[in-house]
């Protein structure tokens, strides 16, 4: 499952991150690929910085945290080191996180694709076959504009869009922070529905290996609308 959003800063990462947990709490084995070579996050959101991992004849053997298996570019190289990479180094790295890491059996691959509709997402989806893919967005116009060019290139590669979750969306008081952008009509036209509507919560946003060790209810409700939506598929992953 690709997780993939327009533009940064809409809380993709930590998306995937609680979307992996959820699953693993569900009693399924879980994969959590970081594929942002610019910006990975996983070493910050489970509290690895400084935890590298072992190679086996040639292949890389995925960390484990919370419960799942993990895998950045991020624990290859220094956290303070720059990734000056034109695109062709980038379709590298992306390549070799694709295909030289030893991922135990899993029941699910959660993908934390970078950013945009860049050099990475293309090595992704030329080289894998996604099942689906879930957008994220905060309701903001600007973003909104964004995920239309996400929904397109999946679209493009015919790669099925699982639903949208709406992120940051709300505040206690039920006012709305970012606006209206993602009405009905917005869902419409991108052709998604919307998987979850998640609020501005400190909590949703704890980084899981430093604050919180469980999935928050939101996410397994989540993990639950990505099972129906590739249970209504037709024809189905699971078919295939």
């Amino acid at each position: 499952i690709a997780v993939a959003s327009g533009k940064g800063g809409v809380g993709k990462s930590t998306v995937s991150a609680k979307l992996a947990m959820a699953l693993a709490a569900q009693g399924h084995k879980v994969g959590l690929l970081d594929l942002d070579i610019y910006g990975p996050s996983l070493p910050v959101l489970f509290n690895l910085e400084d935890v590298h991992p072992k190679i086996d004849d040639g292949m890389v053997l995925p960390l484990e945290a919370a419960g799942i298996s993990l895998m950045s570019i991020g624990f290859l190289v220094g956290e303070e080191q720059a990734l000056a990479w034109r695109g062709p180094m980038v379709m590298g790295a992306a390549k070799q996180l694709l295909d030289e890491v030893r991922w135990p059996d899993l029941d699910w691959m959660i993908i934390d694709t970078p950013p945009g509709t860049g050099d990475a997402h293309l090595t992704l989806l030329q080289r894998t076959r996604i099942d689906g893919a879930v957008l994220v967005s905060t309701p903001s116009p600007l973003a909104v504009a964004d995920v239309k060019r996400g929904a397109a290139l999946f679209k493009k590669m015919e790669v099925p869009l699982l639903g949208l979750v709406e992120n940051m969306a709300t505040l206690p008081d039920g006012s709305r922070p970012f606006g209206d952008g993602l009405d009905e009509a917005a869902l419409t036209s991108l052709e998604l529905s919307r998987l979850v509507s998640l609020p501005l919560d400190p909590d949703l946003a704890a980084a899981p290996g430093r604050e919180k060790s469980e999935a928050p209810q939101p996410f397994l409700a989540l993990a639950e609308e990505v099972k129906s939506a590739l249970t209504h598929l037709d024809p189905g992953p699971t078919s295939q």
